[in-house]
């Protein structure tokens, strides 16, 4: 172990939750580098809705003017029917207030906003983790091309498939989520939708949100059974052009989304929805923050946000103590109960979208705007940072 290095944190991961360590511990003055497996930085070439508290941790974080000036606010949350039939919205802008407003935002600028100012030198890219081996006074990372670094405590936040999670805490299976066997996200000419809007029925689910005027971020799913009564492949794979004919009965501006989406080679990008449930997140100096210790199914688009948050708590932690030995114990501590508490409200939504058809649009104009206003209104409260 080198011992001029234990005072400095290892990050793995260069996405939301790795940049958010990064930029939360400088601001904090406390050294970092970050380990990239990538040869570039990230860069999805999508969008990310930002509900109000990672809006609030990315002011917490000093960027909340700038997230101002890219991508465009959300104001409101219509929910439909495969009809079009409306059945509830909320109005968020008043939910959550100007300063907490819902943003929608292309994921590289979210990337760039995070990176910004921040010196380049704290960043490696091209490094693949071949070993963590945890030690007393901090952790030694193996690269695959031979070079080790060394620092006081590293932080694991390389996501769904995290190399740290299965080093140091095991090979634990990932869960599939409870909403559906998989989902495609995309981007899509902006149809004229002013508002976030999700059409569910019996074939599945169908979300637009506008980034701009031009142009809109959208989510779709296969789930429950089609109107043949078939169930939906689970080995599908990527070929939602497959299942098109689930969403035969959805409004006209869906299914020409779909098609315009569809005959664009490259446009989809498939993504099985895979949830992280493990029974700790920290050892000994080794700590998971975001998709690597808690990813959930995106009912309440919470895992940029908690990363976010994990970030904030983690840094303040590490701020205020001279032993890094006791932080994660603390650090897990005050994030489980927020984080169990999005997982209990991600499952009973989740509850609902299975449901039958007429029992789904039955229930949810009584109970939607009751579950948003349970599951967001915890979350108004500013994490310790």
């Amino acid at each position: 172990m080198d011992h001029t290095a234990t005072g400095r944190v290892l990050i793995a991961g260069g996405g939301i939750a790795g940049l958010a360590t990064r930029r939360a511990l400088h601001r904090h003055g406390i050294p970092t580098l970050t380990l990239e497996r990538r040869d570039e930085p990230a860069d999805a070439g999508l969008a990310i809705n930002l509900p109000g508290n990672a809006v609030q941790a990315l002011a917490q974080l000093g960027l909340g003017d700038a997230l101002r000036t890219v991508g465009s606010p959300v104001r409101r949350r219509e929910y439909r029917t495969e009809s079009g039939r409306l059945l509830f919205a909320v109005d968020e802008a008043a939910f959550w207030g100007d300063e907490m407003r819902p943003h929608c935002l292309r994921r590289a600028d979210l990337l760039r906003l995070l990176a910004r100012d921040l010196p380049p030198a704290d960043l490696r890219l091209g490094f693949d983790i071949g070993a963590v081996r945890p030690e007393p006074q901090g952790v030694t990372v193996d690269g695959r091309d031979g070079k080790v670094e060394t620092g006081g405590l590293l932080v694991g936040a390389d996501g769904v498939h995290s190399r740290v999670r299965r080093d140091v805490f095991g090979d634990a299976a990932l869960g599939a989520a409870m909403l559906a066997p998989a989902s495609w996200r995309f981007m899509a000419p902006n149809p004229g939708l002013d508002a976030w809007t999700l059409w569910a029925g019996s074939g599945g689910l169908f979300l637009l949100i506008p980034v701009d005027r031009d142009e809109v971020y959208g989510w779709v799913s296969i789930s429950g059974t089609s109107a043949s009564g078939q169930a939906p492949s689970t080995n599908a794979g990527p070929n939602l052009a497959a299942s098109r004919a689930r969403f035969a009965s959805f409004p006209r501006l869906v299914r020409d989304t779909l098609e315009a989406v569809l005959a664009r080679p490259g446009a989809l990008y498939h993504s099985p929805l895979e949830e992280v449930r493990i029974p700790n997140w920290t050892r000994d100096r080794v700590v998971l923050v975001g998709d690597a210790a808690h990813a959930t199914a995106p009912v309440w688009a919470q895992g940029a946000a908690l990363g976010l948050e994990d970030a904030l708590v983690l840094a303040a932690l590490l701020a205020e103590r001279t032993d890094w030995s006791t932080v994660g114990a603390a650090y897990e501590a005050l994030r489980r109960p927020r984080v169990a508490h999005v997982q209990a409200m991600t499952d009973r939504l989740s509850r609902t979208a299975r449901l039958p058809g007429w029992a789904r649009n039955l229930m949810l104009p009584v109970i939607g705007p009751r579950s948003y206003r349970a599951t967001y209104q915890p979350l108004r409260i500013p994490v310790p940072a």
